[in-house]
């Protein structure tokens, strides 16, 4: 069968779909072209081309900080929260127990409230047990917005694995543990990157959680950069801007070489 569209339905079908890109990356690609600005100011179409904005936000020991904080924040929230949520999501795809929906429906709440609201809730949680460690602050934090991701992800990953192997390996002699690690893990790890992306980047650029919790000495770098857009007007934001969308670019692009990005984002 020929899927191929053809006719004026086509061109309706690719015009309206240039314009949704062009409305997407426009904005992106005005950042990436303003640090590149040899102009003491933000101006588009930018002056001439330099790399001194690059050379100049490296050595702005505030923002490679937050960058190099954030990063770390990210990793360690994508750490625990894939450690917690693979083996929620199986117990709530294999188990069978009073109240499941329930359970599943409070585990993925995260997804539907406003983030700032729950921010603003964690905030309270903590000062009323009086928590200081700001850094444990942040990984709980993030890990309670981020956990929904992967437990989506891999429940509908398990909903796809194959019963028939599983029993086999059971059948053959293997263990629990052993059917898990080399039967179902290897079916469901595209769900477990996908999520896993997700839960990286929702970490890495998220504000409103780190507003109410962070202080002066451990700011993420959203809340640098939101900084310097109200005290600097030179082309040096734009080229933070720029760095952090190339990481995320690369952090895709490393999902791409592990597991394959449609077959990760395949859910």
């Amino acid at each position: 069968m020929n899927n191929k569209l053809t006719g004026t339905s086509a061109a309706i079908l690719y015009a309206i779909t240039a314009a949704m890109m062009i409305f997407i990356l426009a904005p992106i690609v005005l950042v990436i072209a303003i640090s590149f600005s040899d102009s003491y100011f933000v101006t588009f179409p930018p002056e001439g081309f330099t790399f001194r904005w690059y050379a100049a936000v490296m050595q702005n020991e505030e923002f490679t900080s937050g960058l190099a904080f954030s990063s770390a924040l990210a990793v360690s929230t994508t750490m625990l929260s894939v450690s917690l949520s693979v083996p929620a999501a199986f117990a709530l795809a294999r188990g069978e127990f009073l109240g499941r929906s329930l359970v599943k429906g409070l585990m993925l709440s995260p997804l539907i409230f406003p983030v700032l609201v729950t921010g603003l809730a964690l905030l309270q949680l903590f000062s009323g047990y009086g928590w200081m460690d700001t850094k444990l602050k942040l990984l709980i934090a993030h890990t309670v917005v981020t956990s929904p991701y992967v437990i989506r992800t891999v429940l509908t990953s398990l909903q796809l694995v194959n019963p028939n192997l599983e029993e086999a390996a059971r059948t053959l002699g293997a263990t629990r543990w052993k059917t898990f690690t080399r039967v179902i893990f290897p079916q469901i790890a595209p769900g477990v990157a996908s999520g896993s992306i997700f839960c990286f980047m929702v970490s890495f650029d998220n504000y409103p959680v780190s507003m109410w919790l962070a202080d002066s000495a451990n700011l993420p770098v959203p809340i640098v950069l939101y900084r310097q857009i109200g005290t600097v007007f030179d082309p040096s934001v734009a080229t933070m801007s720029t760095i952090i969308i190339v990481l995320a670019v690369a952090v895709v692009l490393i999902l791409d070489r592990l597991v394959g990005l449609r077959r990760a984002m395949a859910m």
